[in-house]
């Protein structure tokens, strides 16, 4: 007898959450940097409507990364699948990772719109509000793709959504900014580079590249609004921030272990999990992920001896000294394509 399938999703979900708001009074320009930021911002908007050709068919037969970094890739699991089964999954990876994507970026669409009532003067919330239809942009088009060229979207993974509760329930404006613009935008700049250089699809390479374009301002808006600001903190204060950058950066490493495609197919959970984990070319790219990262948590002031020690034991520590935020956002703004 064929088991029913499992409840859908719900649609909507209430989150409570508490919110410090704050109102600037105070119109003067006070933080030149981000108001310059605010400006780029305003001259860099696109439209996903008709800046991506969505006329392109996606042809899911074609690898959609190097065969090294499929996270089965050698494993006995692989060997063991017929070429239907193959096909199934070829389909189901990416729709899982543009799920994921889809989700973080309602994510940051939710948190950026909190960060225009929280943050405390007028030239953060000028940049935030900004940042919105950045996020309102980034939904629309992962959303299209996914339902127009893949056919069907994934749930959100409870790592990603247990990391995206924190940063909207947390009451205070730089826990958010510190969540979302340098863990979880600092992790999806990080990931689109890889994707833009990496997947041979002309449409997601495009859309990919022109998010990876507002992402950069998104890490640097987070590094210019936290880096004069922890140094005045109690050395407790500072420490329960690193604590959260630190359960942060291992919840996004668990992240992509690809296991509700695991159980969607059928296939045994622990032994593609454990493939997942140990295959090379996977390993790399959770490593990559915190690429943009480690830079950014430096600039800011949270990378004590301490913290070290833990990025050291989840093997990151090693792109501390890698390219700058604000390096990142000079080469984005070169890349920057004409406006039509």
């Amino acid at each position: 007898m064929t088991p029913p399938p499992p409840p859908a999703p719900p649609t909507a979900e209430r989150l409570e959450a508490l919110l410090d708001v704050h109102y600037a009074w105070g119109y003067e320009q006070t933080r030149r940097d981000l108001r310059e930021l605010y400006s780029k911002a305003k001259r860099a908007q696109w439209d996903g409507e008709t800046r991506l050709d969505w006329s392109i068919d996606v042809d899911f037969g074609r690898a959609m990364v190097p065969e090294f970094m499929h996270p089965l890739y050698g494993s006995e699991v692989l060997a063991r699948l017929t070429q239907r089964e193959r096909d199934a999954l070829a389909l189901e990876l990416p729709a899982w990772m543009q799920s994921q994507f889809l989700h973080g970026e309602q994510g940051a669409l939710l948190a950026a719109s909190q960060l225009v009532s929280a943050v405390p003067d007028l030239d953060s919330k000028l940049y935030a509000s900004s940042q919105v239809f950045d996020e309102a942009r980034h939904v629309e088009v992962f959303d299209r793709y996914l339902h127009t060229k893949v056919g069907h979207s994934y749930p959100i993974s409870p790592h990603l959504k247990h990391l995206l509760d924190l940063i909207l329930k947390d009451s205070r404006w730089d826990m958010k900014l510190l969540g979302m613009q340098i863990m979880v935008e600092g992790l999806a700049l990080a990931a689109f580079s890889v994707t833009r250089d990496t997947v041979d699809e002309p449409l997601l390479r495009s859309l990919t590249t022109y998010v990876l374009q507002d992402e950069a301002r998104h890490v640097a808006y987070g590094v210019l609004a936290l880096q004069d600001l922890y140094g005045d903190m109690t050395e407790r204060e500072r420490a329960e921030r690193e604590d959260f950058v630190y359960e942060a950066a291992v919840l996004m490493r668990d992240r992509f272990l690809f296991q509700q495609v695991w159980e969607k197919l059928g296939l045994p959970m622990q032994e593609c999990t454990e493939a997942t984990l140990n295959n090379e070319g996977q390993r790399q790219f959770r490593r990559m992920l915190f690429s943009k990262i480690v830079p950014a948590v430096k600039r800011i002031g949270l990378l004590s001896d301490r913290q070290r020690a833990r990025f050291h034991q989840l093997g990151i520590l090693e792109y501390e000294s890698w390219e700058d935020p604000f390096e990142a956002l000079k080469a984005s703004e070169a890349e920057q394509p004409a406006a039509e």
